[in-house]
């Protein structure tokens, strides 16, 4: 590709007039946050980069995924490339993995050039340009990073390693708390870890290529990695290098790391923060991060990410990403399924097309997808339609709903199950009624044959009569 990095990446966008740069002074708060809610609103949701913030040093970009103009030229695609056309792409792409990356040593690793330790006194607040991201968060968050974290009873395991993305609360100059939810692969590292009553060592890294930004939120199995499949949809290996503290692989590139360890069994209030489905999430004891070096590239740029009504950057980037891992899944049990559309509040809703093969189809893939390791918490509401219907037209999805859905036959309710907590109308919180409408057409069922009853064959008695005798005989 024609990027290495989140700097490689923001050239890319500049050349195809994707990326606008603020170089007048702005206020952290409400400017940024401001910023971050409009550009996705703007024609062709350019990227911004703000070059001079009050009290900071340390520019910030915000909305680097924030349209699909910016989605297709991370994936290498024209930028006017339509969204469908993006999540089969996607798919070639994803077909490629593993492609494993590439190490390189500390020396060599551009986030190496610059390293904070304890005794130099860490300040994250010195470093990172830290903001609310919404007006009654309960502090400052780091809403894009990409954590990396290790299962510390398999810490040789590579493809068992985690680099995922979760929200994080800056509480202090050296601290921060993290919200592990019980579905996610960081939470098994932490159990493990707690069980030990030993730390969890972690690397907060931030401003990544955009590629492991992708990955980071993306719902793919515990045993798969998201470096291999970053590789993939690249086309050449990650540039990985070790992390100061917990062996754990990075990012080469990263503009910024945080290393630390998760503090074992200790909660401290985290939230309320705006989250993705449009609303703000409760305040709930949750495990804290001691942060214990800090390694940044020469002028670093800090990346971040606003939440908001939809659609805001975290809507486009957690589209496509959402949608392919639940078609592959729900292709490799129902190979009928033609293409999966999860882009709405990260697969909340759902729609997918399917040839239907027998009778009630349909909701067999419904059930599937379910069942799926990301659509059991997140899926609530399943629409399943005919394979000549666009997923990705909600014209087309209209269309099957009012001419192919009975409501007293292609309508039912799954209830307590699992559910997303952050969901403002699960209750209580990580439980709620799943929705399945039916929109394909029917398929003839096999009925309208007569029954009738099996009989008894001929020679039964007789044989009953033999049997008996032979047994006797044994018993003689």
């Amino acid at each position: 590709m024609a990027y290495k990095d989140l700097r490689g990446f923001l050239d890319l966008l500049e050349s195809e007039k994707q990326l606008i740069r603020v170089k007048d002074e702005v206020m952290p708060e409400p400017d940024l946050s401001a910023i971050g809610r409009t550009a996705p609103d703007m024609e062709n949701g350019p990227a911004v980069l703000v070059e001079n913030i009050k009290g900071y040093h340390t520019p910030v970009v915000l909305n680097v995924h924030g349209s699909w103009q910016n989605h297709a030229l991370m994936l290498g695609l024209p930028k006017n490339t339509p969204t469908k056309d993006q999540f089969f792409a996607l798919k070639e792409k994803w077909d490629q993995y593993p492609i494993k990356p590439k190490w390189i040593d500390a020396k060599n690793a551009p986030v190496k050039e610059n390293i904070i330790s304890e005794e130099d006194g860490i300040n994250l607040f010195d470093v990172l340009p830290l903001f609310r991201i919404n007006e009654f968060d309960a502090g400052y968050y780091l809403s894009k990073a990409l954590i990396v974290s290790k299962d510390p009873n398999k810490p040789d395991s590579y493809e068992e390693q985690n680099a995922g993305t979760y929200r994080v609360q800056v509480k202090g100059k050296d601290k921060v708390g993290i919200q592990p939810l019980p579905f996610h692969d960081i939470a098994v590292h932490l159990q493990h870890a707690e069980e030990k009553n030993e730390p969890l060592p972690i690397a907060i890294c931030l401003g990544n290529d955009p590629v492991l930004s992708f990955m980071a939120s993306t719902p793919i199995e515990y045993v798969q990695s998201e470096y291999d499949f970053a590789g993939a949809l690249k086309g050449e290996p990650i540039e990985l290098t070790k992390s100061e503290y917990g062996d754990l692989d990075i990012p080469a590139r990263s503009e910024i790391v945080l290393e630390g360890y998760i503090e074992p069994r200790k909660r401290e209030i985290e939230g309320p923060f705006g989250e993705f489905p449009g609303s703000y999430s409760g305040s709930r004891k949750q495990p804290t991060i001691k942060i214990t070096k800090i390694t940044h590239r020469n002028n670093p740029i800090f990346e971040n990410l606003y939440l908001g009504m939809p659609w805001t950057e975290i809507d486009y980037l957690m589209a496509l990403n959402t949608s392919l891992p639940l078609y592959k899944q729900l292709k490799r049990d129902f190979p009928e399924v033609e293409a999966v559309n999860a882009m709405y509040t990260h697969g909340i809703g759902t729609i997918v097309s399917t040839k239907s093969r027998l009778g009630g189809y349909g909701k067999a893939v419904a059930m599937r997808l379910l069942s799926t390791p990301h659509g059991m918490p997140y899926t609530k509401i399943a629409i399943i339609v005919d394979e000549f219907v666009d997923p990705f037209n909600l014209e087309q999805v209209m269309w099957a709903l009012t001419t192919r859905v009975r409501p007293d036959k292609d309508v039912f309710k799954v209830p307590y199950a699992p559910g997303m907590p952050l969901d403002p109308s699960s209750e209580p919180a990580g439980m709620h009624t799943k929705l399945v409408v039916d929109a394909t057409t029917p398929v003839g069922a096999d009925v309208g044959r007569d029954t009738e009853l099996l009989g008894t064959p001929e020679k039964a008695d007789e044989w009953m009569e033999k049997l008996g005798n032979l047994v006797k005989r044994k018993e003689d």
